[in-house]
Formats: C-alpha cells, sequence, structure tokens
C-alpha cells in the first residue's frame, strides 16, 4: 500500500517502469529477517528525547532511557501484524538506497523481551 500523499512519485513510478508484479518475487524468510534483525538489536538502549532550536541550531534535552534486552521474534512479528512495524522501499532520487524497516512513534520497546526504564 502506498499513501495517498505518494501519488506523484506512484506515478512516474508507473511511467517509467510499471506497476506490474516482479518477477521474480523479493521476500525475506522468517529466519534470515531474525538473524539480522537480532545481530544489530540484541540488546540496545532506547533514547527519547526533546529537541529544541536555539539559534538555529538543535538542542536535546534527554527524557527517557529505556535498556532493551532479548529481541523476540515473535514481538517482531506481532509488530508487523499490527501496523507499527513498516517497510521503506528507499529508491526516490533514481538510485536505489535500500530497503528499510521503520517503527511507528514509541513501538521499538515492543520488540523485546524485557524494558526496563533507567
Amino acid at each position: 500500500m502506498i499513501d495517498r500523499s505518494h501519488s506523484g512519485p506512484l506515478k512516474s513510478v508507473k511511467r517509467r517502469v510499471g506497476l506490474e508484479e516482479l518477477d521474480p518475487q523479493p521476500y525475506w524468510g522468517f529466519d534470515d529477517l531474525f538473524h539480522k534483525a537480532g545481530t544489530k538489536l540484541l540488546n540496545c538502549f532506547y533514547i527519547q528525547a526533546d529537541v529544541r532550536r536555539v539559534e538555529g541550531r538543535e538542542q536535546f534535552k534527554y527524557s527517557r532511557i529505556t535498556m532493551l534486552q532479548k529481541f523476540s521474534l515473535d514481538k517482531f512479528l506481532n509488530a508487523m501484524e499490527k501496523g507499527d512495524l513498516l517497510i521503506d522501499f528507499d529508491a526516490r532520487t533514481g538510485h536505489n538506497h535500500g530497503t528499510k524497516f521503520r517503527l511507528r512513534q514509541n513501538a521499538f520497546p515492543s520488540l523485546y523481551a524485557e524494558a526496563t526504564i533507567i
């Protein structure tokens, strides 16, 4: 699905390469996804900050730090089913910048078995 706000880029893709099914179909196996995400996200910190601009420069005030432990494939898949995990095909400038997973704001801790506020 593509948000209505992206109808211009969609028309451009349709005009240049079409909107037919891809052949071969790209896919990610669950084991591949979990391995890649698990190696990068096994344990980490989720830091939330308030941001303001002072004289043209950004300043950050860290308001909350959460220690995240034990990345969970089941929770990753649940976030996908709930629509909290989005796939971003980043090819906006005529060059493929890769495919990314994005999470809705504040959904990151839901991917872990343990979340401890510090």
